[in-house]
């Protein structure tokens, strides 16, 4: 299942805008803040497909019946640009486990890159519902590799995947290699640089929410 946020009209396409938006971007805070508003609404939007349970609740005048959430999701982030995106998905979920993964491109001397991933820190995923989180899914190789190794270790019982812009191919790489995760994406450009940056995109998001890297 692919969401494409940019196929329905809602306030959320605003905060991509935003995101997109080279002057905006200027305002660190407010890209990052723009990053975790878009986490709560995908979190809101995935929150429809969980499993509830009902429940009677007493309050000061009577007994009101609820339906609750049965089991929070694990809330997984590629480390450093998917922290405000994490952020505003736990204000939902605010009950969630987190897992953090670091992984980057590794670029080699004739330019090419692979992806290195060097660290997962997570609780039990035994059986549990995983949201695993990257801004931005330009080939789709970190993903593939960050899920496919949670996939080997645990029993994963539904793996959601949420990035603000992906590319085309990025898609089509997770689609084939992943075919059982749901995808739920702001927005899917078509086009890609030489080297593997979505266009038009939005830039680095990890640079544009905690500064350049060397």
């Amino acid at each position: 299942m692919i969401y494409d946020l940019s196929k329905n009209n809602c306030i959320a396409n605003t905060f991509i805008a935003e995101l997109r938006d080279e002057q905006i971007q200027k305002d660190a805070m407010r890209f990052r803040k723009n990053m975790e508003r878009l986490g709560a609404f995908f979190a809101y939007e995935i929150s429809k497909t969980l499993k509830y349970q009902e429940v009677e609740t007493q309050t000061p005048l009577g007994i009101a019946t609820s339906q609750v959430l049965v089991q929070a999701p694990v809330l997984a982030t590629i480390l450093r640009a998917g922290i405000p995106m994490h952020q505003g998905m736990l204000s939902v979920f605010d009950q969630a486990e987190s897992a953090f993964i670091t992984a980057y491109r590794k670029t080699k001397k004739n330019g090419d890159f692979v992806i290195q991933m060097e660290h997962i820190s997570a609780p039990d995923l035994e059986g549990k519902t995983v949201i695993l989180v990257d801004p931005m899914l330009a080939t789709g190789l970190s993903i593939v590799l960050c899920a496919k190794e949670l996939i080997n270790s645990y029993k994963i019982e539904k793996l959601h995947i949420v990035a603000a812009i992906a590319s085309t191919e990025g898609v089509a790489h997770v689609k084939a290699n992943l075919p059982k995760a749901s995808l739920w994406l702001g927005a899917i450009d078509s086009e890609m640089t030489s080297k593997s940056y979505i266009v038009p995109g939005l830039g680095d998001a990890g640079d544009l929410a905690y500064g350049i890297k060397q």
